[in-house]
């Protein structure tokens, strides 16, 4: 199964600039815990987590209205191809032990993976989602290897 199969495709995104009030707002809205942040050219430039501005910006008494999400974003982002087979897009889940996944096309962002998605498919099986959590929750696992 490829993941353009089971990915969601109404992914919002949102630029560097963003302050991180605004991107709070936008997933309150959109009831999701995370946002890519893209270039003009829809380049996954980032990665912002609910817990990034909790970790990142309240916990550093930094001011939501004037941080910009370029200064808590992750960077570096892993991301795969829309056409990746979803064992790939798993294993790149479990070795950098992330829990979604931009995924791009041309290196534009078209959708986002996670392990919901994976959860709710029918034709995933619960032991690839119980083995793909479980990696990426065992903290351990690369110092196994």
């Amino acid at each position: 199964m490829k993941v353009k199969d089971c990915m969601c495709n109404n992914v919002v995104w949102l630029e560097p600039e963003t302050s991180v009030c605004d991107c709070a707002k936008l997933m309150c809205k959109q009831h999701i815990g995370c946002i890519p942040v893209c270039d003009k050219n829809q380049n996954v430039v980032g990665f912002v987590t609910d817990r990034d501005i909790l970790l990142r910006t309240v916990a550093c008494n930094k001011d939501i209205n004037t941080t910009k999400i370029s200064d808590i974003m992750t960077t570096n982002v892993c991301c795969c191809d829309i056409n990746n087979d979803v064992e790939h897009a798993t294993k790149l889940m479990s070795e950098n032990q992330i829990r979604r996944i931009p995924v791009v096309e041309n290196n534009k962002i078209v959708g986002i993976l996670t392990l919901g998605d994976l959860a709710k498919n029918e034709d995933i099986s619960n032991r690839e989602v119980a083995e793909t959590f479980e990696n990426i929750c065992n903290c351990n696992h690369k110092n196994a290897e």
